[in-house]
């Protein structure tokens, strides 16, 4: 039997700043601390704009992946 919380995933793409924070800000707002998000956006000013969403408001930022069409964010609720 695993420990790891299970992630809810979260798919943004296709949407421009300032949404993906928003969205991500109220998709967090109701999950519990501890709950694990992953992000999925194509915006490319994501990749500087939710690490800072997470510096701010105090959720741990798992993993940053970038790929050609994007960033995929791991976020844990704090």
């Amino acid at each position: 039997m695993s420990d790891a919380s299970p992630v809810d995933i979260y798919d943004l793409k296709g949407l421009n700043c300032p949404l993906p924070v928003l969205k991500t800000r109220k998709r967090l707002a109701g999950m519990k601390p501890g709950d694990l998000l992953r992000v999925e956006t194509t915006d490319p000013l994501a990749g500087l704009d939710i690490p800072a969403f997470c510096n701010d408001s105090g959720h741990q930022l798992v993993e940053t992946v970038k790929s050609e069409s994007g960033h995929t964010f791991l976020i844990r609720r704090k």
